[in-house]
């Protein structure tokens, strides 16, 4: 039987002061599309008297530009379809009150948090803006992919977690749908170029990226938002702009669009399977974008903090990030072909990029992090065990006939992708002052 271990790094301690709270942008209400599935009519003007009730009715009819107020309260798709899409760029506020008085994310929030019975009506992502997309502003909502999934009932369930590991297709627990492996929020690779707003959001159990976008121009801002046990990647966006002349290698210097990347708290990136070979990354830098990484949390995810292996010459700024606990390094990072370095944020200052300071590696004492989830991912481990025996009976008369003999692989995993509750990843806004995300 052979171990692999999950974690690595030590855990730093320091000092925890309190988040400030940050003011809410509150858009005018005259002109707006109102939507509140609590008290709405889908027959209904609109008005914040007279309220949609169809969060996905509305972004189909919906023209680019228009402004559209999410109450609080639990949307799934008309008939819990399970999905959203918006062929427009529109903007998108979520977490007012019923009656459209007040806006607090944390006291009311809006939940795009589609059912595991939705699994059998379709398998597309939480979210996908199609194809117009600037001036897009995503705003205050809850991405929760939690009741969607299927989990196993007791294997790799750690005391006090959530939910037993997550199930991967054709693998489903008794009675359940197989979970639907796409993004929560995506831009279609074929969208338009634009500039987006993605902010105050939080994107939890995401079963194939948090975010995903590919981007023809613009500028992007993801901003202030909580990303916690996802797959593969919390986000990850990419150039899909013609390259600059010069064969090849011209890809690698061609910047589409920017990225700024900040004030945002990155934890539980799980990898693609249960073994914890592949992916697994906070932020993922790809080709063809200039990026701005600052003032964020890169914390327990299993490969990296941050992936930079692609080979990007584009103009890039890591600063003012604080790591921890990430169980292969801060930053992974492949400088040319066949070279790949794990590097922690120690060693940042060797790095020859545009900008790279004041990034630390420490997690603050007190940070509200659920302690439960916390040590079962702290000692997690995954296992192998062959069982094989070249003189069973079968094997014996499988080697008379000619044929291979064969044996079995038995696997095991203490934890993988379980379940985060999002009423405690929305307390995670305001966890350390000034860096991550900020109470809004």
């Amino acid at each position: 039987m052979s171990l692999r271990p999950f974690f690595g790094p030590t855990l730093a301690l320091c000092g925890l002061m309190a988040a400030p709270a940050l003011s809410l942008d509150m858009p005018a209400s005259e002109g707006a599309i109102h939507v509140c599935k609590a008290n709405g009519d889908n027959k209904a003007a609109g008005t914040k008297e007279a309220p949609k009730k169809n969060l996905d009715g509305v972004l189909k009819k919906a023209k680019g530009g228009e402004v559209i107020l999410v109450c609080e309260g639990v949307y799934s798709g008309t008939f819990d379809i399970g999905f959203f899409e918006s062929p427009k760029a529109v903007k998108l506020y979520g977490g007012y009150t019923t009656d459209f008085s007040k806006r607090d994310l944390m006291a009311h929030p809006t939940l795009l948090q589609p059912d595991n019975k939705s699994g059998a009506k379709s398998r597309k992502a939480l979210f996908t803006f199609q194809s117009e997309i600037d001036g897009v502003v995503v705003d205050g909502f809850v991405f929760d992919m939690g009741k969607r999934n299927s989990y196993s009932p007791a294997e790799g369930k750690p005391a006090g977690v959530d939910s037993g590991m997550l199930l991967l297709p054709p693998a489903k627990a008794p009675g359940e749908n197989a979970t639907v492996t796409e993004t929560c929020l995506q831009f279609s690779s074929a969208a338009k170029a634009g500039s987006v707003i993605i902010r105050n959001n939080v994107f939890a159990n995401c079963a194939s990226m948090g975010i995903q976008a590919g981007v023809r121009g613009g500028e992007w801002k993801i901003s202030n938002n909580v990303f916690v046990a996802n797959r593969m990647a919390a986000v990850e966006v990419y150039g899909t702009c013609r390259p600059k002349a010069g064969g090849p290698s011209a890809k690698l210097s061609t910047s589409c669009a920017t990225v700024e990347f900040d004030h945002n708290t990155v934890l539980f990136t799980w990898s693609r399977l249960k073994d914890f070979l592949d992916m697994g990354y906070g932020f993922r830098i790809m080709t063809m974008l200039t990026y701005n990484i600052h003032d964020n949390i890169f914390g327990t995810n299993i490969q990296a903090g941050i992936d930079h292996s692609r080979f990007s010459a584009t103009p890039l700024k890591i600063d003012n990030n604080g790591f921890f606990v990430n169980k292969k390094a801060d930053l992974e990072y492949s400088p040319e072909s066949n070279t790949k370095l794990t590097l922690s944020a120690e060693q940042f200052g060797d790095l020859e990029f545009e900008s790279v300071s004041g990034n630390t590696t420490k997690m603050p004492k007190g940070f509200p992090i659920d302690s439960a989830y916390l040590e079962g991912f702290l000692s997690a481990r995954y296992s192998e065990e062959a069982d094989y025996d070249p003189e069973s009976p079968a094997n014996v008369l499988r080697s008379v006939m000619g044929m291979n003999k064969q044996g079995k692989l038995k696997t095991a995993v203490t934890m993988y992708g379980n379940r985060y509750p999002v009423e405690t990843a929305v307390k995670l806004f305001g966890g350390i002052d000034g860096k991550g995300a900020q109470k809004p």
